[in-house]
Parts: structure tokens; C-alpha cells; sequence
């Protein structure tokens, strides 16, 4: 199965042309900028159109008009995850978000005990601690920004893939411990230019 990943598009998804071919494209979060309404229906009209056999997104912490939202009157090959999971082709996908309100409450975390064990490929938002995560702190030096909970939970299922975003800088794609890590961030990170989108394969 060839998955398009992408996250982070900050209302730039209609500047995405030419996307490469692939059997999924997964959103793993942050498609809106301000957390707008009108923000989440532009970019659920663009990724509805897609050509592609299946769609799979999950919201980021810049998506937060979505908070508990129902979204009803997807097509069938659209799948809207939301600490829930869709299982295509034999894949079995699972989604978490990442709402700020989850994350001051520390719900996340119960989020995250939540995946299921037999989870082929996870989609976060948040990446785990240590991986395609390292960015700026308030004196300049870079830090891990990711969970170590979640890599935690990931190191316990070892699912073929995790899918997430939300550093910008940490674009692209490395393998551990024969878990594929895939940071789909299109924005780069002064928000100026777009990345490549993340080819997979499992």
C-alpha cells in the first residue's frame, strides 16, 4: 500500500499541485491557521476532491473549531479519525488529534492508552519524543517537542507506521526499530515555502 502523507498545510492546500500518485492520502493535522469554520470547510472541499481511493485526516491543535464537531455527510472513502480507526484494504488505521483543550486537561494521554494494539498505521499530530521532533526553545537551542508517552505506547504496539506533523522544521522521514516515522509538515518553518509531500510504503 502506497500512502501520500501530508500535515501542516495552514490553508496552502490549494497550493498543492501535481500530488504524486498513491493508493491513500492521510492528513495527520493543522490544515486550518486561525481554527476558523470557514478555514475547515475550504480544506474539506479541496481533500474530498482529491483522486485518490481513500482519504484519512485527523485534526491538529490548529483546528480546534472541529472540537467534538460531527461531521456528517462525508463520502465513503473519507474517513474523519477522531481516537477512532478505519480499517482499508486489511490496514487497520487509527487516528488521534491533538486539541489543545485535550492537552491542558491531560485527556491526551488517556487518548493515547486508547490506541489499539493491533494498529497498523497510527496518525498523530503530535510527534513522539526523540523523533523528526527537535525545534527552537525561548533562549534558541533546539529541543525534543514530542511525547515521550506516545513513543511509549508506539514502542508497545509497533505498529509499521506513525504518521504526524506539527514541527515544521522536522520534515521527512526516518525508520526505527522497524517502525516507519513519517513528519508530513508541507509548511516549512517561517511558513514561506512548501515542503515535498512524504511518500510511504507498508
Amino acid at each position: 500500500m502506497k500512502i501520500l502523507h501530508i500535515s501542516d498545510t495552514h490553508n496552502a492546500h490549494h497550493r498543492l499541485s501535481e500530488l504524486p500518485e498513491a493508493d491513500i492520502v492521510v492528513h495527520s493535522g493543522d490544515f486550518c491557521m486561525v481554527g476558523e469554520e470557514r478555514e475547515a470547510l475550504d480544506f474539506l472541499n479541496w481533500f474530498c476532491d482529491l483522486p485518490y481511493k481513500h482519504k484519512v485526516f485527523i485534526c491538529g491543535n490548529h483546528d480546534e473549531c472541529l472540537y467534538e464537531a460531527k461531521i456528517d455527510g462525508l463520502d465513503n472513502n473519507v474517513h474523519y479519525l477522531c481516537n477512532s480507526g478505519v480499517e482499508i484494504d486489511g490496514i487497520k488505521f487509527h487516528g488521534v488529534p491533538m486539541f489543545n483543550r485535550d492537552c491542558i486537561f491531560a485527556k491526551q494521554y488517556r487518548n493515547y492508552a486508547l490506541i489499539p494494539e493491533d494498529t497498523d498505521v497510527l496518525i498523530t499530530h503530535t510527534p513522539p519524543s526523540g523523533i523528526l521532533d527537535l525545534d527552537d526553545s525561548i533562549n534558541g537551542e533546539l529541543i525534543h517537542y514530542g511525547s515521550e508517552t506516545l513513543l511509549e505506547h508506539i514502542m508497545n504496539i509497533h505498529p509499521k507506521a506513525h504518521l504526524f506533523g506539527h514541527i515544521h522544521r522536522q520534515h521527512g522521514v526516518t525508520e526505527q526499530n522497524g517502525i516507519i516515522f513519517s513528519n508530513g509538515a508541507i509548511m516549512n518553518d517561517d511558513y514561506t515555502n512548501l515542503n515535498i509531500p512524504n511518500i510511504i510504503e507498508i
